[in-house]
């Protein structure tokens, strides 16, 4: 399976001829991505919560491409009322099954609101909630890819390892809005993956950590080995 990270929590999951793209939100909304939306062509889109910073793009990659969407059920009915055809409304635990594997919802502690209309994502309509926020499990080619969404570190991140053995695992580092680098390295040691990529950092000044000391951190205190992406490169997982 090849990983491509276009910054901030936005990930392409690519394997034959599925690519799965996570958390839409590409340039020009995304000031670290390299592809812009009319770049990416995804046959399934996955969707974590309703910040704008995670579903910017999604209406516009879904309905130029067709793509199938995945998201807790408040978002997913907000797909359809923006004119995407093809979604999927799992709850938390709820797993949706596809040809070449499946997409699984498991806990994430943050907040979600709507990110506006497609039109101005980032106009939020006050009030209007969205479903509480998702990690994703996303086992394609015969890997298990957890993209742990925007979440402080909690306890259950261990069990959600255990009940489904993790390949590679996607942790924010960022802080401020999620854990930090710090939390990040004990949220790696439970989920005990083979690789880690981290996300959600850098993007803005409020999220900007070290990286490399994140790396080297984990590398130390777990047997996972830490990838650094940059937007816009690849990773050969598998």
């Amino acid at each position: 399976m090849e990983i491509k990270y276009h910054g901030h929590s936005c990930f392409e999951l690519s394997e034959g001829e599925t690519t799965v793209l996570v958390d839409p939100f590409l340039a020009p909304n995304n000031p670290k991505a390299v592809a812009t939306a009319e770049q990416v062509e995804p046959t399934h889109v996955v969707v974590s919560h309703g910040h704008a910073d995670h579903i910017a793009d999604a209406v516009g990659v879904a309905t130029r491409t067709g793509a199938e969407c995945v998201a807790i059920v408040e978002v997913a009915n907000w797909l359809e009322e923006q004119g995407v055809e093809k979604v999927h409304d799992p709850n938390l635990g709820g797993t949706v099954r596809f040809e070449w594997g499946w997409v699984k919802l498991v806990p994430a502690w943050h907040t979600s609101t709507i990110a506006g209309s497609a039109e101005a994502p980032y106009s939020p309509t006050p009030g209007t909630v969205t479903g509480t926020p998702a990690g994703l499990l996303i086992h394609l080619g015969g890997l298990t890819v957890y993209h742990a969404g925007d979440t402080c570190l909690f306890g259950d991140m261990k069990l959600i390892a255990e009940r489904n053995p993790v390949d590679v695992a996607m942790l924010p580092i960022g802080g401020h809005y999620t854990m930090d680098r710090h939390d990040a390295v004990v949220a790696a040691d439970f989920v005990a993956a083979g690789t880690v990529i981290p996300m959600h950092y850098d993007t803005f000044p409020p999220i900007a950590t070290d990286s490399q000391a994140f790396k080297a951190e984990v590398e130390e205190k777990t047997a996972s080995s830490v990838v650094l992406l940059a937007p816009g490169e690849t990773h050969r997982a598998g």
